[in-house]
């Protein structure tokens, strides 16, 4: 792996970026970084190929040719991308895979709330080795821009957060060569062996500092219940909570969203990778393998459930 310090590229630069090998790297002592990893990207938002560590270094390079100054200039501005153009791609492939891993649906479909929703996002459905793996770097990538690095301990409500820390868990140290503990509950304490108790995994420790990860939250309950058990397990520091969606509806009090909820219940930040606005914006009127996945009666049904449900921020 190589480190770029790049200029501000141009917004034709930004326009032409598309999804790519690259994330924005901070630390306390040094500004944003960008650093290129050379893996394959699957169906690229731009048409060229992605050229390697090599080749941009030749590049830079003092001995490059004077007829391949243009070249370079446009490979080096096509690569410094910022980190929200960045993140509009990589939230644009992570739809993409929700849809194509039959993970995010479109119909219509019960909640446990009861309401009848046009839309369903079902994390189980992740099932293949290679839905796992992209899944925890989306949620590592996530966490990261969200977070930073200043915590040791991933913890996964169970059941649908116990696999999302541990392919988190994997994908982080993959990522950013960070160590990070999981830690998941248990729905019954386990009452014998060396591992008895309410949680599996790593046992928190007082001053550890921990990132939640779930699906998504629909209403918080699933906060409410095992927020209290890594609690009692130690005096740890919740630095925030993840999810995949932000379904972006009223939670219980009917006013804010379920995330927003919690924020304001237990005082620390709650994220998601994509919103539902992000979700409509890509798919809309758009083909994935050939089919428009949300067309316009769908869209209405959509708009419809928010004019009932949506939360009024």
């Amino acid at each position: 792996m190589q480190v770029f310090r790049l200029g501000l590229p141009s917004m034709a630069h930004l326009l032409k970026a598309g999804r790519s090998a690259l994330w924005v790297s901070r630390t306390r002592f040094n500004p944003p970084v960008f650093l290129m990893r050379g893996f394959d990207m699957s169906a690229p938002i731009v048409q060229k190929t992605i050229v390697s560590d090599k080749a941009l270094a030749e590049c830079r390079g003092l001995k490059a040719r004077p007829h391949r100054r243009f070249a370079c200039a446009k490979l080096e501005g096509t690569y410094a991308i910022t980190r929200g153009a960045r993140m509009e791609a990589y939230k644009q492939e992570f739809i993409k895979f929700m849809v194509e891993s039959d993970v995010l649906k479109f119909g219509s479909f019960t909640l446990k709330s009861g309401r009848q929703s046009p839309f369903f996002m079902n994390a189980g459905a992740y099932v293949t080795g290679y839905q796992l793996k992209k899944l925890g770097e989306y949620y590592a990538q996530a966490i990261h821009d969200n977070f930073g690095d200043d915590f040791d301990v991933l913890f996964g409500p169970a059941y649908k957060g116990i696999p999302l820390a541990v392919v988190t868990a994997i994908a982080y140290h993959e990522l950013y060569g960070k160590e990070v503990k999981y830690c998941c509950d248990r729905k019954e304490a386990k009452d014998h062996g060396a591992d008895k108790g309410n949680l599996l995994g790593y046992e928190p420790q007082d001053g550890d500092r921990v990132v939640m990860v779930e699906d998504v939250t629909t209403s918080g309950k699933s906060i409410d219940e095992t927020y209290p058990k890594v609690k009692a397990a130690a005096d740890v520091e919740i630095k925030g909570l993840i999810v995949s969606l932000n379904r972006m509806e009223v939670g219980k009090g009917g006013v804010t969203t379920a995330q927003k909820e919690i924020e304001a219940k237990y005082g620390f930040p709650v994220a998601s990778i994509v919103s539902m606005a992000e979700v409509v914006e890509t798919l809309y009127n758009h083909e994935i393998d050939g089919k428009v996945v949300i067309d316009d009666e769908l869209k209405a049904a959509i708009d419809a459930y928010y004019e009932q449900y949506g939360a009024r921020e």
